[in-house]
């Protein structure tokens, strides 16, 4: 009964993955079809897994968080954390490097707290959006239409820098000269070097500088010398699978082959709203070859709500957990300052790619 009751509080803390399932065995059911999955759609797959399994090596060896600590001095902390953030996202993932950071800033002395995690979350969804591997969404879009590494920085690249300009000029004020950082000891894991090498190199696969077969050296590795490596997200791994499974039965139902190019910006914005950005990009990308507006969609949708980006949700989950008192005051600073962003790198796209 208690697992019964584990699992069941589970599926509904992780309502995406619950819901994407439900809608593939809805259409399955409604078209007497089993949803079809390409070679692709498995070496995404895949190729996110073996992503994970590394950055759970990187996360278990504290080293991320002995590199901050020993970056954080007593001027511009804030600004210092992050930028950090930001740095990371870019090679980690906006999820993990907020994961790391969050709970190190809320362990020191510093004013508005609540204003650095959410400006955190903000700098971890500008910063990822100008590389591959930054986050699930841009991971799916580099190789799903199968872009060249130049072409994809070159379309997002006015979104990252605009934000960061901003995320700068709002951070900078965000100090006090008398922080001090409360630094407690850190026990870097014995070998935790390898990760970094192993991160390393899946970047590069990511990027496509390696073949695609050189992330089996990650399994590999985790499942000969560290099978707790293997120990990660696999709720993310099955919205993914699930929504791969599900897009197809819609095409048969609906029979919608593509989506106008116009609207690609305007669904894929709002959907994120609605569903969080990297399902949003899952269910467009089979019916629009329009990638640079659902890079732009899904970049700027990451903004705004809670809802917008899984980091959002983390960001208030670890903040929230350790000042529940303060969450409706957080949540309405959140939503402000996301919002903010929101409407601006709107206007940005229009003046840019529309103008």
């Amino acid at each position: 009964m208690v697992k019964v009751n584990f699992w069941l509080k589970r599926l509904i803390k992780e309502w995406l993955f619950l819901f994407s399932t439900l809608g593939v065995l809805a259409t399955s059911i409604y078209i007497r079809r089993i949803p079809h999955y390409d070679f692709s759609d498995f070496r995404i797959l895949f190729l996110i897994f073996s992503f994970l399994v590394v950055l759970k090596g990187v996360e278990d060896s504290r080293l991320l968080e002995l590199i901050a600590f020993k970056l954080s001095k007593e001027k511009f902390i804030a600004l210092k954390l992050v930028f950090l953030v930001g740095f990371l996202s870019m090679f980690l993932t906006n999820d993990i490097s907020l994961l790391i950071i969050v709970p190190i800033t809320l362990t020191m002395d510093i004013r508005h707290k609540d204003l650095v995690v959410i400006m955190e979350a903000i700098s971890a969804n500008a910063f990822s959006s100008l590389m591959p591997s930054g986050n699930p969404q841009n991971m799916f879009i580099y190789w799903f239409y199968n872009l060249n590494f130049s072409h994809f920085v070159k379309a997002i690249y006015p979104f990252t820098m605009i934000s960061i300009l901003v995320i700068f000029l709002m951070t900078v004020f965000i100090r006090s000269p008398g922080d001090v950082v409360n630094v407690k000891g850190i026990e870097v894991k014995r070998g935790s070097y390898i990760y970094i090498v192993l991160l390393i190199i899946m970047i590069l696969v990511v990027l496509k500088v390696l073949p695609f077969l050189v992330s089996f050296v990650v399994v590999f590795y985790a499942g000969v010398f560290e099978r707790k490596l293997f120990l990660i997200d696999y709720f993310l791994l099955g919205i993914f699978f699930m929504f791969f499974g599900f897009t197809d039965n819609l095409q048969k139902i609906i029979h919608i082959t593509t989506v106008p190019k116009g609207s690609v910006f305007v669904l894929s914005t709002i959907l994120s709203q609605f569903m969080s950005n990297v399902p949003a990009t899952l269910f467009l990308a089979d019916f629009t070859k329009a990638w640079k507006e659902l890079l732009w969609g899904v970049s700027v949708g990451g903004y705004g709500n809670l809802m917008g980006s899984l980091a959002n949700l983390i960001a208030y989950r670890i903040y929230v957990t350790h000042y529940p008192e303060k969450q409706n005051s957080f949540l309405a600073k959140f939503l402000g300052i996301g919002y903010f962003f929101f409407f601006l790198l709107i206007f940005v796209y229009l003046l840019l790619l529309k103008g």
